[in-house]
């Protein structure tokens, strides 16, 4: 099956596409040998993440089964996350 972003734990709550994905597609986000269907409300770039659950404000974002941030503000499932809506935990030195 055609995979269009990896979630690589069950505990992730983002995902990363591994190709652009248009907004509003139903982008196929394979987790191990699963795969769920999430549609994005934006436009993902290569590289980029996405939640795959909703993520409330003050959420830990989770990654590679790891926290990488919190969220700033809610994050829809289906919406990009990025800068403009979580902050890093990592490497901040001030934590």
């Amino acid at each position: 099956m055609k995979r269009d972003a990896l979630v690589i734990k069950d505990r992730d709550n983002i995902a990363t596409a591994i190709t652009d994905i248009q907004a509003g597609a139903d982008a196929v986000v394979g987790i191990g040998e699963d795969a769920v269907t999430v549609r994005v409300s934006e436009n993902i770039a290569l590289g980029h993440k996405f939640a795959v659950t909703d993520i409330e404000v003050g959420a830990d974002v989770f990654k590679y089964n790891c926290v990488i941030g919190r969220a700033t503000r809610d994050i829809k499932k289906g919406e990009h996350a990025h800068v403009h809506n979580m902050e890093s935990l990592r490497g901040r030195g001030d934590l």
